[in-house]
Order: C-alpha cells, then sequence, then structure tokens
C-alpha cells in the first residue's frame, strides 16, 4: 500500500517560489491501477517523482508498506527502487544496448550473474510480446516496441509498484491500446500495482480502476474511475471527462436550457429517453453532442441536450430523468472550461 500524507513540494527559483504540490492525501491499495491526471502544471509528474523519492518533498511523507521512504538512509532507498520501478514518455532505453541487454541492466547493477540476467531477460522479452527482439537496438524498434522493451526492463527486478510517467503521450492511439493492455495483463498476472500520470481521459477510462485528479499542485477530486466519470464534481474534473460537452461553442439561446445526461448502466444506454420525453411529457429536445464508452466492463455515456422552454418545462424535463434507472441529469449554465 502507498499512503502519501500531507505531501507538499515548492521549487525556488529565480522567479520565486512555486507551490508544485499542496496538501496531498492519496492511499493507493495493492493492486490498484490508479491514475494521476491533470494538465500541463498540474504537479502530476513532480507527485511521482516524489513516490519514489526522485524528487525530494518539501513537507509530508510517502509511505510504503507502512515505512516512510524519505527516512530511509541511501542503501536502503536504492533497494526499495528496485521494488517500485518506472516508466517513461521518452522510453529511456540505452542506444548502444541491445533490447536483451537494455533488459539485463538493472540487473547486472544488482549483481546477477549474467547468465541468469539473460535468462530473466529472454522471460521477460515473452512477457512483452517481442521474444524475437533480443539482438534487436532500440533505434531499430517502432515506439510501441520500445516501450515494450522499456517495461520489460522495468519489471526485470520483480518490483511490486510500477510508476507510469506519462508513457503513452508519445504513441498513436493504437499502440497507447496495446501498451495499456499490456499492463492491464501485467497487473493481473503478477499482482503488479500500477500507478499511471497522463493528461488523457482516455487512459484512466482503458485500464484504471482508481483516479485524482490534480489542478495547480491539488487533489481536488478523488475516487473510483466509474464514479468520478458518472458524477464529476469539480470542474477540473468536468473539463477532462466531458471535453465535448462544454457551451462555449454551443451558446445558450433566450428561452433555452442545456441539460447534460449520464447514462450509468447499458440498460440506460438502450432507452430511447428522448424519444419518451417529447411522447409523454411534449418536450422536444435538441441533442447538441453525445457519446457512449466501457469503463471497467460496463457501458456508460453522457448526452447534451437543448430544451426550449421556461423554468417549467426544465423541472418537468429533469423530473422525467430523475425517474429513470441509471440516468443522472443536471443543468449546464456555464461553460466547464
Amino acid at each position: 500500500m502507498i499512503c502519501i500524507k500531507n505531501l507538499n513540494k515548492t521549487f525556488h527559483g529565480s522567479a520565486g517560489e512555486v507551490e508544485a504540490l499542496k496538501n496531498i492525501n492519496l492511499t493507493i491499495n495493492d493492486g490498484d491501477i490508479y491514475g494521476i491526471i491533470g494538465m500541463s502544471g498540474a504537479g502530476k509528474s513532480t507527485l511521482v517523482r516524489c513516490i519514489n523519492m526522485l524528487e525530494r518533498p518539501t513537507g509530508g511523507s510517502v509511505e510504503i508498506d507502512g515505512v516512510d521512504i524519505g527516512q530511509l538512509s541511501d542503501k536502503d532507498l536504492r533497494e526499495t527502487r528496485r521494488n517500485v520501478t518506472m516508466i517513461f514518455q521518452s522510453f529511456n532505453l540505452l542506444m548502444q544496448r541491445t533490447c536483451l541487454k537494455n533488459i539485463c541492466f538493472p540487473l547486472e547493477l544488482a549483481g546477477v550473474k549474467k547468465s541468469e540476467a539473460e535468462k530473466k531477460a529472454r522471460e521477460l522479452l515473452e512477457v512483452v510480446g517481442l521474444p524475437d527482439k533480443a539482438d534487436a537496438f532500440p533505434a531499430q524498434l517502432s515506439g510501441g516496441q520500445q516501450q515494450r522493451i522499456a517495461i520489460a526492463r522495468a519489471l526485470a527486478t520483480n518490483p511490486r509498484i510500477l510508476l507510469c510517467d506519462e508513457a503513452t503521450s508519445a504513441l498513436d492511439p493504437k499502440t497507447t491500446h496495446q501498451i495499456l493492455e499490456l499492463i492491464k495483463s501485467i497487473n493481473e498476472k503478477l499482482g503488479i500495482t500500477v500507478v499511471i500520470i497522463t493528461h488523457q481521459m482516455s487512459v484512466v477510462e482503458d485500464v484504471c480502476n482508481r483516479v485524482a485528479i490534480l489542478d495547480r499542485g491539488e487533489v481536488v477530486e478523488e475516487g473510483p474511475v466509474s464514479e468520478v466519470f458518472s458524477h464529476p464534481k469539480s470542474a477540473e474534473a468536468k473539463r477532462l471527462v466531458f471535453p465535448e460537452g462544454v457551451t462555449a461553442s454551443l451558446p445558450i439561446e433566450e428561452g433555452e436550457h442545456h441539460i447534460r445526461l449520464v447514462f450509468t448502466g447499458a440498460g440506460a444506454t438502450n432507452k430511447p429517453l428522448i424519444a419518451n420525453l417529447a411522447t409523454k411529457e411534449g418536450i422536444l429536445a435538441n441533442i447538441l453532442s453525445a457519446n457512449t464508452k466501457t469503463i471497467e466492463d460496463k457501458s456508460y455515456g453522457n448526452m447534451l441536450l437543448g430544451i426550449k422552454g421556461g423554468d417549467d418545462t426544465l423541472r418537468r424535463a429533469l423530473e422525467f430523468f430523475a425517474a429513470q434507472e441509471d440516468v443522472l441529469a443536471e443543468e449546464v449554465k456555464e461553460d466547464v472550461h
């Protein structure tokens, strides 16, 4: 278990102090695939570097299985980092070494015999689906293949925690999905706890079971991914969950209301709700945007509606949707960006 308590990080520069992290409190349970998401400058990369003490916090603590790793000696911290490994957006492979030798590198540093290290490396090449790339050099591989080698290298020391700092940001959508599926498989088969740093909500939706949303160094929302998706409370969460459902490009006209619907089950996504609203309540709705997706094997969707009429029409529409199973509805009064 990772327990982050009252964590703060302040950088000092010529322009003055910058508070990168402000009183962060998070608990990441064993076996989680935990997403930490935020826009550029939110503090997420600083946070993940504090988890393994590559960046020393200004205040607060990071405990792994009850041990405050900020208080460890350099020797004990190096040992801890074998259990808490990391992959990066830029892969960070050694270009002059073959893929096999890249995977062997952390084992060499740990004093493992060459024959044992190579055996382990070949096993990991099988795990990441690249058994034929042992003698290839990183420059001969695609970006997705290089990230697979980086993942294999991170697994070489049998870690319990894998930190992923924007690990798919440099990849195309298809390759991103493949890498996320690999990470999910590793989590399930090896029981490794995964922490994913990203600015893409789609990454969180694909593989994470819990998420923390950072905004300007603070956690503004945290919880199960399905809960945050279905009913985001903070403005930052709404920006990330509903990027297409904004009103800045869809001005609200006189006598019009905008309603956002969130469907939290497969049954709701298959109902003719808009047609029923018209036939049963006599209220016509214009669909301004809509999408559906699957999170944790359950169907979800959201829809932004435009409804003409006064406050009574809005009230009846909201009451109609409130009576539907697995449907959440709220009026959107202003741009959430």
